[in-house]
């Protein structure tokens, strides 16, 4: 069952790569196009800030190439050292992204600093101002492009140079504002406004940074595909509750993952292993998540007292503050044991002490049982 849901899976995944890499050999073409074209008219025009907008243009054909690389060295089979696949290396390449953007903000703002120390008059023309505005215009196109493929695909390295093609669009046109404030009023501008730019690409380049290593920490599951998961899952007949579903990210839409089933205590092993299947096949269908393992918590059908003392033990567990669930109560009659998991909000300022309090009230309800409580928790926290 998992190697076929693990081939389907590859077979998108290659699909995933081909768009990734189209996406990123236009963004090369169209960023070295505007590179030598910039670079040329910034050393004729001894503009500082076209000459720094054509460098930013190659930085951004870099960040394509090492968004080629990173997607080519993720998609590499799943091996005896790896066996959850290189997926992870594509968070890698949007880190060194946005490290090179940083770098081409701190390395601006610096020449741009030594310009209003010591500055150089420019000499634009009539033809370099066209080009730098057909610059604005085309990057503005390349980056909404480039920044959508990158949503549809869930490529962070994509989006990261999407959104730092649209901000390049935006220093390309203050550039050209520059230009224009220069010939009408013999203002020059340019250096001061490199170094404001180069301040917003300096905090990009921060922002994108922080998002990466978030991501490499390793973030929450999304609250709605977690819950869309676990609607799924309850709605197979005979489910009566789905908890403890824990959500691992091997790379963009490569997930892992278990969940707990409530079922009735009748349910035999072939009943059981055949619902199991049906789920996990359901769950990668509809939500391209791979469930690794399914536990089972067994529900008292056929008695009505374990079903009376689970009402007063769940009103005791809901009287406490911060609580999120119960689940996977059972009362074993033989050994008179009372077990089931309570999840404690992160929320509570004291997660164990609500805990205690809790066990504390059941042993004093039901003092001649046995009491397994659980302190669990919801990783995706509905």
């Amino acid at each position: 069952m998992r190697r076929d849901l693990s081939e389907v899976n590859s077979l998108n995944d290659t699909s995933r790569e081909k768009t990734i890499i189209k996406t990123s050999i236009i963004g090369i073409a169209a960023n070295v196009f505007l590179a030598a074209f910039k670079a040329v008219i910034g050393l004729m025009t001894h503009s500082i800030a076209i000459v720094l907008d054509a460098v930013n243009n190659i930085s951004d054909a870099g960040s394509s190439l090492i968004t080629i690389i990173g997607t080519k060295l993720a998609g590499r089979e799943p091996d005896k050292k790896h066996p959850f696949g290189y997926g992870r290396i594509e968070y890698l390449s949007a880190m060194i992204i946005s490290v090179i953007v940083l770098y081409a903000g701190i390395t601006s703002f610096t020449e741009s600093v030594k310009k209003i120390i010591s500055p150089q008059t420019p000499e634009y023309t009539g033809v370099s101002l066209v080009i730098v505005g057909a610059a604005v215009v085309v990057k503005i196109v390349l980056g909404k492009y480039v920044k959508s493929v990158g949503v549809k695909v869930n490529s962070d390295s994509l989006v990261n140079s999407g959104e730092d093609a649209t901000l390049d669009s935006v220093i390309s046109a203050s550039t050209l504002a520059a230009a224009v404030i220069f010939l009408l009023w013999g203002l020059s501008l340019e250096a001061w406004l490199g170094a404001v730019i180069s301040l917003v690409i300096i905090k990009s380049g921060f922002e994108m940074l922080k998002g990466t290593v978030s991501q490499i920490l390793g973030e929450r599951s999304d609250p709605e595909l977690a819950k869309s998961i676990k609607q799924t899952v309850t709605e197979f007949d005979g489910v009566e509750g789905a908890y403890d579903l824990v959500l691992n990210n091997y790379g963009p839409d490569a997930w892992n993952g278990s969940v707990h089933i409530e079922v009735s205590d009748t349910y035999s092993a072939d009943r059981l292993d055949r619902l199991i299947r049906e789920i996990q096949t359901a769950v990668f269908i509809k939500h391209k998540v791979i469930l690794t393992a399914i536990g089972v918590y067994s529900i008292n059908t056929q008695d009505d007292e374990a079903k009376a003392i689970e009402r007063k033990v769940r009103e005791i567990v809901f009287s406490h503050e911060y609580i999120l669930q119960m689940h996977g109560f059972y009362l074993t009659k033989e050994t008179n044991t009372i077990r089931f998991d309570v999840v404690v909000s992160f929320d509570a300022p004291d997660r164990r002490e609500v805990y205690k309090a809790i066990v504390s009230d059941v042993q004093k309800t039901f003092p001649d049982h046995k009491l397994q409580i659980a302190l669990d928790t919801d990783y995706s926290e509905i």
